[in-house]
Parts: C-alpha cells; sequence; structure tokens
C-alpha cells in the first residue's frame, strides 16, 4: 500500500467535503439566524486550511532520502502534526475564551433561530464524525501522524456541531446560557485533543524509545536466527512514523568473517521484512566463546 497516495486520497475527500459543509453551515446559518451555525462554518473551513498542511507533510515526508537528509524527511510530517495541534489548541481556546466573555458579561439577549439551523447542527454533527472514522481507520493503517491529527481535527469540528446544536436547543426552551456553557466543556475536550496530538508528534522527534512490547517482538524475530547465541543490546528510535534499530547480537567465536557477515546480514533481513514500520536496523556482530 503506497501511504502517500492514501494519505493524499483521504485529503482530497475531506477538503471536499469540508467545503460543501461549510457552505451549507452559511447559507442554514444566515437563513436560521444562529451565529453559533456561522462560527460553525468557519470552524468547518478551517479544516480545510489543517488539511492542506496535512498534504504538505505527507508529501514532504515521503520524499526519498538525499545527500542533504539522509535519514529521510519522515520528520515533516510529526511537524505538520504539531502544526495542527496548535490550530486545535487555539480554536479550543477561543471558544473557551468566548464563552467566558459571555457569562461574565451577562448578556442575555438572544434570538431564537430557525429550524433549518438544527437540522444542519445534526448533519454536521453525523457528517464529522463519518469523516473522523474515516480519516483515523486510514491513519492507522498506514501509521500516519499528520492524517491521525486531522481526524481529530474532524472529531473536533464535530463536538463543535454538538455545542451549536445544543445551543440552538437551549435557546428554545429559553435558556440563554444553555450554548455558551455547552461551547465552554466542548473547548476543553478540543484543547485536551491538541494535547495528546502534540505529545504524540513530539514524541516522533526527539527519537523516543519503542514501547517494551513492541521490542520484545523484535527480540523474538531476532532469536528466530537459532545461530544468535545473544542480544547484547537493541536500541530503538521512532523517526516520524518509521523505526531505526541499532542492535548488537552475539555469535560463536569461531565462526569466519564471511559467516557472522551472513547471520547479521540474515537477521537486518528478517526484521525489515516482516516488519514494515522499520526503515533501518544497524546489526554489530559480537564474539561469544562458548566454553566462558
Amino acid at each position: 500500500m503506497n501511504s502517500e497516495k492514501v494519505a493524499m486520497r483521504v485529503s482530497r475527500n475531506s477538503i471536499i467535503i469540508n467545503v460543501f459543509l461549510a457552505l451549507f453551515k452559511i447559507v442554514a446559518g444566515v437563513i436560521g439566524k444562529s451565529q453559533a451555525m456561522i462560527s460553525d462554518a468557519i470552524h468547518s473551513l478551517s479544516d480545510v486550511f489543517s488539511t492542506f498542511i496535512v498534504m504538505i507533510g505527507v508529501k514532504i515526508g515521503n520524499k526519498k532520502a538525499d545527500d542533504g537528509h539522509p535519514y529521510g524527511h519522515e520528520r515533516f510530517e510529526a511537524i505538520s502534526a504539531l502544526v495542527l495541534a496548535f490550530i486545535l489548541g487555539y480554536t479550543g481556546l477561543t471558544i473557551g475564551i468566548n464563552s467566558i466573555k459571555a457569562i461574565v458579561s451577562g448578556s442575555n439577549d438572544f434570538v431564537v433561530p430557525g429550524v433549518i439551523a438544527l437540522v444542519a447542527a445534526l448533519v454536521s454533527i453525523l457528517v464529522k464524525e463519518i469523516m473522523y472514522w474515516y480519516t483515523i481507520y486510514y491513519a492507522k493503517k498506514i501509521k500516519s501522524t499528520a492524517l491521525k491529527a486531522d481526524a481529530w481535527h474532524h472529531r473536533s469540528d464535530a463536538l463543535s456541531s454538538v455545542g451549536s446544536l445544543l445551543g440552538i436547543a437551549a435557546t428554545y426552551l429559553g435558556f440563554s446560557y444553555g450554548d455558551v456553557i455547552a461551547s465552554l466543556l466542548i473547548s476543553f475536550c478540543i484543547i485536551k485533543v491538541a494535547y495528546d496530538i502534540f505529545i504524540d508528534a513530539t514524541n516522533k522527534i526527539v527519537d523516543k524509545a519503542c514501547d517494551e512490547e513492541t521490542l520484545n517482538e523484535y527480540k523474538k524475530t531476532i532469536c528466530d536466527n537459532d545461530q544468535v547465541l545473544n542480544i547484547d543490546s537493541i536500541k530503538s528510535r521512532i523517526f516520524g512514523n518509521r523505526i531505526y534499530l541499532d542492535i548488537e547480537i552475539a555469535v560463536l567465536n569461531t565462526l569466519s568473517l564471511e559467516e557472522a557477515h551472513r547471520i547479521a546480514e540474515d537477521v537486518h533481513d528478517s526484521l525489515e521484512n516482516k516488519y514494515a514500520c522499520i526503515k533501518h536496523c544497524m546489526i554489530h556482530v559480537n564474539p561469544l566463546n562458548k566454553s566462558n
């Protein structure tokens, strides 16, 4: 599976759907006289911008290694995820600050929106939740940090629409503060998502090691070669959405250099062929005297 083609296809579909959804929300907001729905439409348009960032990050991240970047460009995808995290964080903070201002001001003047605004909110929730599951499915399939961040941006838009729905519904019941309280709670959810994406992307930039369970899988594959007497050392680092390994194995000290080299190549090939996420592993061979 070509991860770049998959990410680009998913991103293009996201842009098309978001443009039509945003236009529908704007029309519904104007006709239904709902400020919440118009704000929600602007949030949907921000998703178009964020998806372009994803496409740029994936495009650069999938470039082949060159003289200036001998280890590849995968970290650019993590950087694009960081940008999305800041956009999400800013969105969440803006919603929260505006909600707090509305509560502190004590303003209770409101207009009851038209039914079309309620319909638009329901449609938005349904469409954005489908887009979340569609995007997160492929993000996990190709292990794309940027696509995963974009999926959560879709869900934040769905949450924003939930806030719009609650706020509009609250006006029908006569509660002028219903929408701002709902928006305040939603802002916390969006900020939490932004924080999680930020941590995940940062870990992929600062050479964080693989988890213990993953390393144990690699060790098992190495030990499948019966000429490997011991794993002296195994170090890992996550580079974007790929993994690098530095491994030291022990083999019998009576083996020739050619035989030891062949064992190292066998271990190298077995790891890289079995695990697509491993971009490269370096194998160092140590001699072991079995009599000691």
